[in-house]
């Protein structure tokens, strides 16, 4: 292929969900109310965490970082996914494009390596209750919690530089619902198989890894748990879990699910609705999840809103 076809785009083509004016307003509305219950539930969450001492515990301190994931996560997506539905020529510059897939890429390693932290927050608080502040100590968790910052940005900066120095030729049409990985890595009009080796280094370290922490962790938990003998004291132990098992179920159980298969990559439509997903409905889910399966922040809410309204 000769150099001359070999240039730097200046801007992309996003295809979207689909092209019915129709379906596309009823997307927007659809999307615009989960953007906003997202935004909002993370936010009161850390807002209730702020303002609650009984919740200024190592738990909900990694639990704010996760709600921070979460809000950062889906403003990376969904705003510019909404002006797209409304837009005619639905472009993203370049430079856009290359921040977007920085910070969805950053995001979701922080979001899985976070998920592995909590995991062991929890092991340690059934397993070893008695040594819990000793080990759990704020020290320790402000270190666990910029290891995950970091290691998720230093990822997404490697991707990023390696993804964004291929020519993309002529090809700007990126079919998909943002500037994804994946997407963007199709476009190139030269040999891949570097960043595909580079995409999946990447997935065994801030997928795998974490996911087998948190394996290993639940291990223990459900051997510490089922070895208490009261029924009251298994299932008080069971509830000190149950919001993060369900969380860490939504998050890593989708991506196994979809990545993890017998059979070839990803489907385009499955790299869309996988977007979504970690985009819109597990940042909105998991607030609400931490709310009505917990009852430290249930009671918290009470309390809250018997204050406010008293």
């Amino acid at each position: 292929m000769g150099t001359q076809n070999q240039t730097w785009t200046t801007e992309f083509i996003l295809l979207g969900l689909s092209s019915d004016w129709g379906t596309q307003a009823s997307l927007f509305a659809l999307f615009l109310v989960m953007y906003l219950v997202t935004i909002m539930g993370n936010f009161l969450i850390v807002l209730l965490i702020r303002l609650d001492s009984h919740l200024h515990t190592p738990m909900y301190f990694f639990l704010t970082n996760l709600s921070l994931v979460d809000i950062s996560y889906a403003t990376s997506v969904v705003p510019q996914l909404l002006v797209h539905f409304l837009a005619e020529h639905k472009i993203i510059p370049y430079l856009n494009c290359a921040v977007q897939l920085f910070f969805s890429l950053a995001l979701g390693g922080i979001e899985f390596v976070l998920l592995a932290v909590m995991a062991y927050d929890r092991y340690v608080a059934v397993c070893d209750p008695l040594q819990y502040s000793a080990i759990m100590h704020w020290g320790l968790c402000t270190r666990l919690a910029i290891t995950s910052w970091v290691s998720g940005s230093i990822n997404s900066i490697m991707q990023t530089a390696i993804t964004f120095q291929l020519p993309m030729c002529t090809n700007k049409f990126i079919d998909h619902i943002s500037c994804e990985l994946l997407a963007v890595v199709r476009l190139a009009c030269v040999d891949t198989s570097s960043n595909e080796v580079a995409i999946m280094v990447s997935s065994i370290v801030l997928l795998m890894t974490p996911f087998c922490l948190v394996i290993l962790s639940y291990m223990q938990i459900i051997s510490t748990i089922l070895n208490i003998r009261s029924s009251e004291g298994r299932k008080k132990a069971f509830h000190t879990c149950a919001s993060h098992l369900t969380v860490v179920a939504l998050c890593y159980g989708m991506a196994i699910f979809t990545y993890i298969q017998p059979h070839s990559s990803p489907s385009v439509l499955q790299e869309k609705l996988i977007s979504l997903f970690y985009a819109i409905l597990t940042p909105m889910l998991n607030p609400m999840i931490y709310s009505l399966r917990n009852k430290e922040v249930k009671g918290a809410w009470q309390k809250l809103l018997g204050q406010f309204l008293g």
